[in-house]
């Protein structure tokens, strides 16, 4: 995945090189909602940027019992992390930065890469399973590519 970001950046590099920095960060307002966007439906899929679909959710005791809405509203993983309050924005005139920040980004660390956390603070430590939850998925990619040709084509009409 790294290989393909630095391979947009260096594509998106040159062309974002030639516009002044006004005209950068009209760009840098619009793109990353539409990022935004199209990161929080594709955690709400339960997709990776792959397109694969993340590893099933353990079974918890309390919902044995439950039927039909609330059942599938409490298994529901990331309902949250996924709005706009938690999925944020950081735009400069040099860069775009959508993701999580603060303590939820530890959060979001431990389901992006796989790894092992203690459950609750006292309690015991669970192996989470890989659940990517920010990347550049194709769409997103040529997402980026169209808002940049669709500013770069405007501008010089």
């Amino acid at each position: 995945m790294s290989d393909d970001l630095y391979a947009l950046k260096a594509w998106a590099g040159t062309l974002l090189s030639k516009p002044q920095p006004a005209q950068r960060r009209t760009i840098h307002q619009k793109l990353p909602i539409d990022l935004r966007r199209s990161q929080a439906q594709r955690i709400k899929a339960q997709q990776g940027p792959d397109g694969t679909a993340y590893p099933a959710r353990k079974r918890r005791k309390e919902l044995n019992r439950k039927n039909g809405r609330i059942k599938r509203q409490k298994a529901a993983m990331f309902a949250k992390i996924r709005t706009t309050k938690h999925l944020k924005i950081k735009a400069t005139s040099d860069q775009i930065e959508v993701g999580f920040f603060g303590w939820l980004a530890r959060v979001a660390h431990v389901h992006q890469f796989g790894r092992q956390e203690r459950v609750t603070k006292k309690g015991p430590s669970y192996k989470y399973p890989v659940r990517p939850l920010v990347g550049l998925s194709i769409s997103d990619k040529s997402l980026v590519r169209e808002a940049l040709l669709n500013h770069i084509f405007h501008k010089n009409r």
